[in-house]
């Protein structure tokens, strides 16, 4: 074997390693950006010309610089932040958003990181919108929130090449004498209800009480039955003692003789 055999042997496989490196394999969720010369950048197509869908990607040495860009939906939490809202009231709140690239081109020459770059949108689009809503509406209409959230971010967002899927706010922290109050404020609620539900049921069974009299005067017999049942009711009781109701038509003479006598004295 020849002595400059094993140098070379060993320039080839450095070489065929370094060929090699230039040749890149993308995921299904995966899109890369090319950089030819620093001057153009294009979606990298497949072998296939699939379009720049997943696969192999072979690159020219030294001349071509790929960027990887992930196709996944990401979900970003907001840091929390300090909102006061319209009615002055001091709150954190935070919250997740959920974006995709559906432009991977854009994603990385029209901003410098796409991910940094949402994240803070985020934040002052959630102080902004926060701030011009009141503390009950943001409690009641959080879903009409959300909505309006992932519209305006959506709008920002998309010269970038990012989609915004949703918009969650997740948690709202509230001083705690707001708390307080809001407690009390629940309690003197539910109060009110119980004592309204009570006149309720005890104007309804007025109006029963008042059918079932005119009831009663319409029909004489009916009154008598309803001693009976009632003599019935507590003669079934273990009971010393004995209650007999008499209608008070019984007593309407001797009533009426006492009312006479008065007026035959004066």
């Amino acid at each position: 074997m020849p002595e400059y055999s094993l140098p070379v042997l060993v320039v080839a496989l450095i070489a065929v390693f370094w060929l090699f490196s230039w040749i890149k394999i993308l995921n299904e969720y995966e899109r890369a950006v090319i950089f030819r010369l620093g001057r153009s950048a294009k979606a990298v197509l497949n072998p296939g010309g699939q379009g720049n869908g997943p696969g192999l990607v072979i690159l020219v040495p030294v001349i071509d610089k790929i960027v990887k860009v992930s196709l996944q939906t990401v979900a970003l939490d907001v840091a929390p932040q300090d909102v006061i809202t319209r009615d002055n009231v001091s709150i954190k709140v935070s919250a997740v958003i959920y974006f995709r690239v559906v432009d991977p081109v854009r994603a990385v020459v029209a901003v410098q990181d796409y991910l940094y770059a949402t994240s803070q949108i985020s934040q002052t689009t959630l102080r902004s919108v926060l701030g011009q809503v009141e503390l009950d509406d943001l409690l009641s209409a959080r879903d009409k929130i959300n909505q309006q959230l992932q519209r305006i971010i959506d709008e920002h967002t998309e010269p970038w090449g990012i989609k915004v899927a949703n918009v969650e706010v997740k948690q709202i922290d509230l001083p705690q004498d707001m708390q307080r109050a809001m407690a009390k404020q629940a309690e003197a609620e539910r109060e009110r209800r119980a004592k309204v539900i009570n006149a309720d049921g005890e104007f309804q069974a007025a109006a029963k009480l008042s059918e079932a009299a005119q009831v009663l005067t319409q029909h004489p017999v009916a009154v008598q039955l309803r001693y009976l049942q009632t003599m019935r009711e507590i003669a079934s009781e273990r009971s010393t003692t004995t209650f007999f109701p008499l209608p008070m038509d019984l007593f309407a003479p001797l009533l009426q003789a006492f009312s006479k006598g008065g007026d035959g004295k004066t």
